[in-house]
């Protein structure tokens, strides 16, 4: 009974260690940066013309790519954080107006 125990353990450990292998070499094969399309500049001579345009486009890109996050990150904040008292406010001027009505009419 012992052995029966004993072996079926070490099957489920092998089985463990496969699954984490296969884990592990998935995640190397899809590694988000393995599919970036980032220029190499070290094809080009270090202090060359084309290296520093090289090098300035890969910062203007990242740049750009920093603000447009930075600008949809404080509109879904603004929005989210907003929304609420909009709602507060169109309720007031709805009351307001349903006042006025019963004053005027």
């Amino acid at each position: 009974m012992k052995k029966e125990k004993s072996m079926t353990k070490t099957k489920k450990e092998k089985k463990n260690k496969k699954i984490i292998f296969y884990i592990f070499l998935t995640m190397i094969i899809y590694n988000p940066n393995s599919f970036a399309n980032n220029n190499n500049c070290k094809e080009f001579k270090k202090f060359s013309v084309e290296y520093f345009k090289c090098k300035g486009n890969m910062i203007k890109d990242k740049t750009i790519s920093t603000g447009q996050n930075i600008i949809k990150d404080t509109k879904d904040y603004q929005n989210k954080e907003w929304s609420e008292e909009k709602e507060k406010m169109n309720k007031a001027k709805d009351k307001i107006n349903k006042a006025k009505e019963k004053v005027l009419n």
